[in-house]
């Protein structure tokens, strides 16, 4: 890595408190590591700099993982679940201590800004906290039997290997989601990170394969792979496999669901978001735009959860047109580990390529630029990878709105009447996974939560889209997947049920009253 605004900012001793190397196996099942076969760079688009190579999974490797991790699984399932916990609070500590290191890599590979980095790592710490109480919580559930002297119950079960796909915006979070929570249910993990951010998922293997290894436990039990989407192919046409959590494009989720269903497997899916912020004419204006501005440029509009559209009453629109493009002539954008900058660089050109063809695309059918987007050149942007957040008037059946664009472009839509409208307007795409919003309106607000209000996973009233707290279920509707990850009861998924009936007579009385007399 050449002298750069990374070496001022740390990134070398982040790399080297992470024990990453200019070089890193791909493939592990803890504290052991495989050479693998090919090598993927990854360059930050920070600044376009090299920051490590990481080698691919090879089919015999994955085999050797999967064999490994099947042989830890009966040793994991029988540990008990609140030990555990223990161990989950264990890897948590670990991610306390190593914070800054983490937080600052998933900023500079990801291009997300350093305290968003910080915040991805402190959702970690969440989970991990959250999955400590809960292996003491694994309950089921009693009920009456219809036969005397009979007991029935439900209980549930560590289903066996998780397969984890995660996607490259939130590099290590979603992962830990996943892991932690099938960690105290009893299941071990196969991850499969980004390939557009594998040294994220290296320095998160490292971490756990300490904490495991201290305590004595065997290897399998947290696995990494890498490589491209036929490295995932190897998990999703396996039958060893019962469960594939996949975060990704709706596209690719399709391919994983079919894959999976062809062999009755499970898939918790979580796919793209096409997010709406509704805007009543009782809407508070600073909050609404404090709520979208975020929500549109946070991580470059690189989240699920960004927002895409903002549905505002016409009596207002031109109120929060206005505030939006002042707002907008504040964003700083360049650099994300400087912490005064607003907005980083996409993950790569072809995602500066896909934001360019949704600018032309919104012109081409008839929208109107507000403000002007474009990729930034100069000093601190040789990268490529720096776009300005762009605002655009439109229409909601623009076939441009009505498809997610992975990038900071935000398209502004007029409704009038009454929210059933706006509300319509809003469920009237393809994806369901977060909504929002802004009204001083009891009885709106209560309309848009209600059977005929939002149809997505998520629905906030005067918050915004993206940003989520781990304590609830994350996840959407239709062409979002129908998954739900974090928390609630989310660890269901994670688990097969079981109905259990004791007889604890000396008779064996049939349900529903059958006589069988021998």
């Amino acid at each position: 890595m050449s002298t750069s605004v990374a070496t001022a900012m740390g990134i070398e001793e982040a790399l080297k408190a992470l024990e990453l190397s200019a070089v890193n196996k791909g493939t592990s099942t803890g504290s052991e590591w495989f050479p693998g076969w090919n090598e993927m760079a990854s360059h930050s688009p920070v600044d376009g700099e090299l920051i490590g190579k990481v080698t691919s999974t090879s089919e015999e490797e994955y085999e050797q993982v999967v064999q490994t991790a099947s042989k830890a699984f009966k040793t994991w399932r029988t540990t008990p679940a609140p030990q555990r916990g223990e161990i989950v609070r264990q890897f948590g500590e670990e991610l306390r201590r190593l914070k800054e290191p983490l937080g600052k890599l998933v900023s500079y590979e990801m291009g997300k800004s350093y305290q968003e980095g910080l915040g991805e790592v402190q959702e970690m710490i969440d989970i991990c906290d959250f999955a400590v109480g809960l292996s003491r919580q694994l309950h089921g559930l009693t009920m009456h039997s219809e036969r005397p002297g009979h007991r029935m119950y439900e209980q549930y079960h560590p289903l066996g290997i998780v397969g984890i796909i995660s996607a490259f915006n939130f590099p290590v979070a979603v992962w830990s989601w996943n892991t932690a929570l099938a960690w105290v249910c009893g299941d071990v993990c196969i991850w499969k990170p980004s390939e557009k951010a594998p040294l994220c998922g290296i320095a998160c293997q490292k971490i756990a394969a300490r904490v495991f290894k201290n305590n004595n436990l065997p290897e399998g039990i947290s696995c990494l792979i890498n490589g491209d989407y036929k490295v995932g192919e190897f998990m999703t046409n396996d039958q060893r496999v019962p469960l594939i959590s996949a975060t990704g494009s709706t596209r690719m989720g399709k391919i994983v669901s079919k894959t999976v269903g062809a062999r009755l497997g499970k898939s918790l899916l979580e796919l793209g978001g096409n997010n709406a912020i509704i805007v009543t004419p009782d809407a508070d204006i600073k909050m609404t735009v404090i709520g979208a501005v975020f929500g549109a440029v946070g991580t470059c509009g690189q989240r699920c959860t960004s927002t895409r559209r903002l549905i505002i009453h016409e009596s207002m629109y031109d109120k929060v047109k206005s505030a939006l493009v002042d707002a907008y002539k504040q964003l700083r954008i360049g650099n994300p580990l400087d912490e005064n900058n607003h907005v980083g660089p996409l993950i790569d050109k072809d995602a500066v390529a896909m934001y360019q063809k949704a600018l032309d695309k919104v012109v081409e059918e008839g929208g109107n630029v507000l403000v002007e987007g474009g990729v930034l050149e100069g000093e601190g942007y040789e990268s490529g990878c720096y776009v300005k957040p762009a605002i655009a008037e439109a229409e909601n059946h623009y076939e441009i709105v009505q498809h997610e664009t992975f990038a900071p472009v935000l398209y502004l839509l007029k409704y009038s009447g009454d929210v059933t409208n706006a509300i319509e307007m809003q469920n009237g795409v393809a994806q369901g996974l977060s909504s929002a919003i802004m009204t001083n309106n009891l009885r709106e607000a209560e309309q848009f939560l209600s059977h005929g209000g939002s149809d997505c996973g998520i629905a906030n009233v005067n918050i915004g889209t993206s940003g989520a707290e781990i304590g609830g279920a994350f996840g959407g509707e239709k062409e979002t997947g129908g998954g739900r990850e974090s928390g609630s009861d989310a660890w269901k998924v994670y688990m097969r049920r079981q109905t259990n009936t004791i007889n604890y007579t000396t008779e064996l009385p049939l349900a529903q009253g059958i006589k069988f007399d021998l």
